[in-house]
């Protein structure tokens, strides 16, 4: 079952909730993902937004899956 948090503008972007959450910053997309958004940038929020978390995955590789260097 997923984690939810409240984030702010305050929390900056998805990369600073996936590092402080999942303990990858690459894995923001995962976040944004099971919340149906597709930017990772949160300044737009003038009020507390709950979101889902998934569970930590050490499995995932950096970056968002599909997309190639």
């Amino acid at each position: 079952m997923p984690t939810t948090i409240r984030v702010t503008a305050s929390d900056t972007s998805l990369y600073h909730v996936a590092a402080r959450q999942l303990g990858d910053a690459t894995q923001w997309w995962r976040i944004a993902r099971l919340n149906g958004m597709t930017d990772p940038d949160l300044s737009g929020f003038t009020t507390p937004v709950t979101l889902l978390l998934p569970a930590p995955d050490t499995s995932q590789d950096s970056g968002v899956p599909g997309v190639t260097s």
